[in-house]
């Protein structure tokens, strides 16, 4: 039972309740909202046209149209469409910003997006061309169900475990919302009163719920990060001087993953070498460097729910036009982490290339059983180096490029819809390197006496259960795919 917008996180899948006093406190405020509507006068989007056409006024009968209009002039978009996943993140985000009481919708409203919620059905939302301040057009397709129009997709059968996180991989065929809607088991359309249109569109709650779903999975990401790390330290014997508490003064996130990777790695063997290769010796500095990022994403994210993003906002009894659906705290750090995990996938494909040299591992050459005969994982490398050549094109900041819109009355944007793409898109990618890495490691183990320390018994036991031993070529690709859908 949620009492509070706080407690709805956007990366749940939970079937969403809310209180009862949460719901009257809702109906309060929209019913001071129509009494400060009766005024007439101008509030942008309810009684005006908008964006450069706000400097008309709408009457009567256009009000009652209007809001509905909204949705259907914007629904601009089409494939590839996001993952379910991240269409019901935007869902719920959606429903959180409504909860602060900002949009002053209805509870009507309210019931029928939390309805569409729990109906496990997601609405088909473009995962590109949002090129406007603040989120219209994906928006106006997330919204459009609701009011018995667009497209939606029907929930994945049971049991099943998508591999697609990327826009428009894969996934069941859309279809419309009023072929689904009995299916479904939500309301039937809504008719949109004063104000619920705009409010539909307002702010930034795609990009919002997509980055907190983001962030769920960089904590899962930064976690196997650290343990693949700590493997290949393990399996070549690496002096461990790089990690050691002393050389993390005042920076505790650093001194904390020192600490996590010489606990993962294990007592220190007689080092191979006076220095291990720069990648291995980085290990702490990469991995704490998307924590923190992380972290910075994370207060982000929990600053574009508790902050004013609509546009107008009922704020204080008056409606109140804001610049909250600007997006630049979420472009920015979506940005950063992109960054940081891009850099990450490369200090990883830099490690697998050591993994593969005799010289650092003391082992057969490519990790092959039989080097020359058998190939071993020196394609293995070559797929990391096209996966890291991919991320390396995300990292260009998205917040430099403006243009105007709406004939001038929208003149910047902060494309805070593509940050967040990018930051999904830079997840699949640092996980495929990831798993490349994995592959070697356990290889590595496997070719050698080195026992695997303690701290790495269950990931190595994760792998063991999908990926057979590796005593010949094959076709690796299977194995690849195993670790990303089960192990990563």
């Amino acid at each position: 039972m949620i009492n509070d917008p706080a407690e709805l996180d956007p990366a749940s899948a939970d079937v969403v309740e809310l209180a009862p006093a949460l719901l009257e406190r809702m109906a309060a405020i929209r019913a001071a909202a129509l009494q400060t509507l009766e005024s007439g006068e101008p509030v942008y989007g309810v009684n005006t046209g908008m964006g450069n056409l706000s400097k008309v006024r709408l009457t009567e009968a256009e009000q009652r149209v209007h809001q509905r209009n909204l949705l259907l002039g914007r629904a601009v978009g089409g494939p590839p469409w996001l993952p379910p996943e991240e269409s019901r993140a935007v869902l719920i985000a959606r429903l959180k910003t409504f909860l602060t009481g900002d949009s002053a919708v209805s509870v009507g409203l309210i019931h029928q997006l939390v309805a569409l919620i729990n109906s496990r059905h997601t609405p088909t939302i473009p995962a590109e061309g949002a090129g406007s301040a603040g989120e219209i057009i994906p928006l106006a397709h997330a919204a459009g169900p609701l009011v018995g129009v667009g497209w939606l997709q029907p929930p994945p059968p049971a049991g099943t475990t998508p591999l697609a996180t990327t826009a428009g991989a894969g996934g069941p065929t859309p279809t419309s919302g009023g072929e689904l809607r009995s299916a479904a088991g939500f309301l039937p359309p809504f008719e949109l009163g004063p104000k619920e249109g705009i409010a539909l569109l307002a702010g930034t709650p795609g990009a919002a719920g997509r980055a907190a779903l983001a962030v769920r999975k960089v904590g899962r990401l930064a976690d196997r990060l650290s343990e693949v790390a700590a493997g290949a330290i393990a399996v070549v014997g690496a002096n461990r001087d790089p990690y050691r508490p002393a050389a993390a003064r005042g920076d505790d996130v650093l001194a904390a993953e020192f600490a996590r990777l010489v606990e993962l790695a294990g007592p220190e063997p007689e080092p191979r070498s006076l220095q291990a290769p720069v990648s291995f010796r980085v290990a702490g500095h990469v991995n704490a460097h998307v924590r923190r990022t992380l972290q910075q994403l994370e207060e982000a994210v929990e600053r574009a729910f508790t902050g004013v993003s609509d546009s107008p906002a009922y704020l204080d009894g008056d409606f109140v036009g804001t610049a909250g659906f600007h997006g630049i705290d979420l472009a920015a750090y979506c940005d950063h982490l992109t960054t940081a995990l891009a850099h990450a996938a490369e200090v990883s494909t830099a490690r697998l290339h050591r993994l593969l040299d005799p010289n650092v591992t003391g082992l057969t050459a490519q990790l092959a059983r039989e080097p020359g005969p058998q190939a071993g994982l020196v394609a293995i490398h070559k797929r990391a180096v096209a996966t890291t050549h991919q991320l390396r094109r995300l990292t260009l900041p998205t917040a430099i490029s403006t243009a105007e819109t709406s004939n001038g009355q929208e003149d910047v944007q902060t494309f805070s819809w593509e940050a967040v793409g990018n930051l999904a898109e830079a997840i699949r990618l640092t996980r495929e390197t990831t798993a490349c890495e994995l592959l070697a490691v356990r290889q590595a183990f496997a070719l050698s006496a080195r026992p695997i320390p303690p701290g790495l018994h269950d990931l190595i036991q994760a792998v063991d259960d999908v990926v057979p031993p590796i005593d010949a070529d094959r076709p690796f690709g299977e194995d690849l795919t195993n670790l990303l859908t089960n192990v990563l």
